[in-house]
């Protein structure tokens, strides 16, 4: 046997690793649902200028967080109407996001500083699904740096496998889904506003995951789109813009 086959089996053991079944998943058709994305990224662009018009940004600074195989470029349609409706929304310029790593705060917090320079202000977090779950642990991170927390379909409540994402994520990881790199408390509230974006199609998180319960989130709101539609739908941008408007008040 080649020396190197022990390594190569270990490598492929530890990212298919089952893990105890989930009592619950989202169901097979909202799943299918997603590939209805195409459709949310055309709305968007032809509602472009209505959008931007309906939500009240306020200078703040955003900084939006990608969810698992996602890039920058995934959060665009977002980004765009956030500026053009009066906010300062950032990429997190840390490319793909291929699950979390040992300095991943650590390098969320090199951005929220370089974004800092400029005003010297909190900056707001947004994190799409599993970007969701490093905005609220940077939050606990550096409390002092974080003026909120939106999340959009992120399972930050309940079973960690009531999903049908959590393989994807072992498999690019490298890290069991109940035990990242980094330390986290997913169920455990930032210590600043939070606002948890929830959609019952929601084909890919349990939708009670991303709701979460009392006391783990300051507030919940119920967003008819897909998973994939948080940041690209219509629906979703616009409730990003309400959970913003709502951490103002």
């Amino acid at each position: 046997m080649p020396p190197y086959a022990d390594a190569i089996a270990s490598f492929w053991k530890g990212r298919l690793a089952s893990g105890p079944r989930a009592s619950a998943r989202p169901s097979l058709s909202h799943l299918l649902g997603n590939a209805s994305v195409p459709f949310d990224i055309n709305r968007t662009k032809a509602q472009a200028e209505q959008l931007s018009r309906a939500i009240r940004g306020d200078g703040r600074h955003i900084l939006l967080v990608p969810g698992l195989m996602a890039s920058e470029h995934r959060m665009e349609p977002l980004r765009a109407i956030l500026n053009a409706a009066g906010y300062q929304a950032h990429g997190w310029d840390m490319g793909r996001n291929f699950g979390p790593r040992a300095d991943t705060l650590e390098k969320i917090d090199a951005r929220v500083d370089a974004i800092r320079r400029t005003s010297g202000k909190p900056v707001t977090l947004v994190g799409w699904s599993l970007g969701g779950l490093y905005a609220r642990e940077y939050a606990k991170f550096a409390r002092s740096k974080v003026g909120g927390v939106v999340t959009m379909g992120t399972p930050f409540s309940g079973d960690p496998r009531a999903n049908h994402a959590w393989r994807l994520y072992q498999l690019v990881s490298g890290f069991p889904v109940d035990t990242p790199p980094f330390p986290c408390t997913r169920e455990e509230k930032p210590p600043v506003p939070t606002v948890a974006l929830w959609s019952p199609r929601d084909g890919v998180i349990l939708p009670e995951c991303a709701r979460g319960r009392a006391g783990e989130r300051d507030r919940a709101i119920e967003v008819d789109c897909t998973h994939m539609g948080f940041a690209a739908a219509p629906e979703g941008i616009l409730a990003v813009g309400k959970a913003l408007e709502m951490m103002a008040a």
